[in-house]
């Protein structure tokens, strides 16, 4: 696996197709986020944002491989493992990039409750932040590993369903992501600092599943 992990970081680093994922995330925050607001609000807001870019880096990732290539790397190893590489090299990236956002947060924004009476300790508040982005990192790469190939192989329909799953895992109510993130904004109006384990755990879970339906499915069906 550690080969197989470092062939799909050196296709995904070289192809440059990580580029506008990463430059939507950074304009995300840019607007989003500003010096002197609420810690817990801000690092609620960065979590959610990663969700939809860590989907779109699973499929930069699954995409990322000409044909013939596949073909060679799944008849070494097999279909099921190069396809889990290339999930794990973006789940990877897209934690990665969230834990540098959630410590730019955590330092530039004012550790203070949401009206500014209350003071909120930085330390906690990004370890919360980084649980609820973790979270969301995982959430987005079992999106992304259900909307596309093997699961969806038409693009017309897995990039609007991916986009749509995205949305609904940030907002519908029951999903690890909205939990994690809401628990932030709550902690945020009374001043306390939630720890999104029990999300993080059910997020953890269902990318689990995810991955093992989709690597199941790419020993099955050829690209």
């Amino acid at each position: 696996m550690t080969a197989l992990l470092r062939y799909q970081a050196a296709l995904l680093a070289r192809s440059q197709r990580w580029l506008p994922p990463f430059i939507l995330y950074a304009a995300f925050l840019g607007i989003g986020v500003q010096s002197g607001q609420p810690i817990l609000d801000s690092l609620g807001y960065a979590a959610a944002a990663l969700l939809p870019v860590a989907a779109w880096l699973v499929r930069i990732c699954v995409t990322n491989e000409p044909s013939a290539a596949r073909s060679c790397v799944s008849a070494a190893v097999g279909p099921g493992r190069a396809h889990l590489a290339a999930l794990l090299v973006a789940l990877a990236t897209s934690a990665a990039l969230g834990m540098i956002a959630t410590v730019l947060v955590t330092l530039i924004t004012a550790p203070a409750s949401a009206d500014h009476q209350t003071r909120v300790p930085r330390i906690p508040a990004g370890s919360a932040g980084l649980l609820a982005t973790l979270a969301c990192a995982l959430l987005g790469t079992a999106v992304g590993a259900l909307t596309t190939w093997p699961v969806l192989r038409s693009t017309g329909r897995a990039v609007p369903t991916m986009l749509l799953a995205a949305l609904l895992a940030v907002v519908v109510t029951g999903s690890p992501a909205q939990a994690a993130v809401s628990g932030l904004v709550t902690g945020s109006r009374s001043g306390t600092v939630p720890l999104p384990v029990l999300p993080l755990a059910a997020a953890a879970l269902l990318t689990a599943v995810a991955t093992a339906v989709a690597c199941v499915l790419t020993s099955r069906r050829s690209p």
